[in-house]
């Protein structure tokens, strides 16, 4: 005999058959969506921040202190990246050409960025065209720093016997910042101060100190330790106020010339085309890790400072004014790099 099922069951039955179909439904289109839709979150993977010097030097310093932090606040890993080379034009070109996903950012500074478009003759990108500007995340001064032996204690005196004799005053190379503060010190001042480029700064320092060259302008953490040990005498830090870890040392305004303002900034930049909101996600992460407390101390010992600008454009607009005046500078005195 066959038993009929009631109308009520087979509404029962219905239902749960409408109801396994939607559930696979839902299952089959998560499966297929699923990949689009986790890319959608920015970040989900690690970041490179790529550093165009080698390890040890001030963008390196600046890039290793506020990664850990820029990682905690992203929640992924950032891992900074060395490609040296050519005054960071090597590191900077990769960033440029990379994919425009955020994955791949570059801190660079002042020359790399506001310099060598001017000092170049050829340089294989255009910071305002192949980069998208995020924010400048910390500064530091040049110092001028000169030899003991050199008959003047103050840059008044400084530029004073410098209108009787040659001033040697060494850099880590052409066409890189201390060389044209350098040339600025000396139109400014009218004084007969000559470059001498050495290839790196530290055979530059290692000649100030041998007193081979009057004195030397560089990245106030890399002579730091110079000045303490009374190796080099610093006579002044090229930025509008002094610097905390030189509080006795006065400004270039404070010696008579306060146009001589050098001051190297860092800044991360991504590849051209990235999208706006993944720009402004990095832009207030990387905000938030330099004021960071343990980050702003520790950026503090090596005489570094956070600078931050409010905004994307606001970074646009101070590099762009970067690179109009250390253009001038450039063009004023011939200045180029080493090819």
């Amino acid at each position: 005999m066959l038993l009929r099922k009631s109308p009520s069951s087979r509404s029962t039955l219905s239902r749960a058959r409408r109801r396994a179909l939607g559930a696979l439904a839902v299952a089959l289109v998560a499966a297929w969506a699923g990949p689009a839709g986790a890319e959608e979150r920015y970040p989900s993977k690690p970041i490179h921040l790529v550093v165009g010097f080698p390890p040890g030097g001030s963008n390196d310093i600046v890039a290793r202190v506020v990664a850990p932090a820029l990682g905690e606040i992203l929640g992924v890993s950032v891992v900074v990246e060395n490609r040296a080379g050519a005054n960071a034009t090597i590191g900077t070109e990769y960033t440029a050409r990379a994919a425009p996903d955020g994955y791949t950012i570059t801190l660079g500074s002042a020359s790399p960025l506001a310099i060598s478009p001017h000092t170049y003759p050829r340089l294989p990108y255009d910071p305002l065209k192949d980069l998208a500007g995020i924010t400048t995340v910390a500064a530091t001064p040049e110092v001028l720093a000169i030899n003991p032996g050199v008959p003047a204690r103050t840059l008044p005196e400084l530029v004073a016997l410098a209108k009787t004799r040659d001033i040697t005053l060494a850099s880590a190379g052409n066409g890189g910042l201390p060389h044209l503060a350098i040339e600025l010190l000396k139109s400014e001042s009218g004084g007969r101060i000559v470059h001498i480029p050495y290839k790196g700064g530290g055979p530059g320092m290692t000649d100030a100190v041998g007193g081979h060259v009057d004195g030397i302008i560089m990245d106030l953490p890399v002579l730091h330790s110079m000045i303490t040990q009374g190796k080099l005498r610093a006579i002044a830090v090229t930025n509008d106020h002094r610097a905390a870890m030189l509080p006795d040392v006065p400004t270039s305004a404070e010696g008579g010339l306060p146009s001589v303002l050098a001051l190297n900034w860092f800044a991360v930049m991504a590849p051209a085309g990235t999208p706006k909101p993944i720009i402004d996600t990095l832009h207030a992460a990387l905000v938030k890790a330099v004021n960071v407390p343990e980050v702003k101390a520790r950026l503090g010992q090596l005489g570094i400072e956070p600078f931050t600008q409010s905004s994307p454009e606001a970074f646009d607009a101070f590099m762009r004014a970067e690179s109009v005046r250390w253009g001038a500078v450039a063009k004023a005195s011939g200045a180029t790099a080493d090819n």
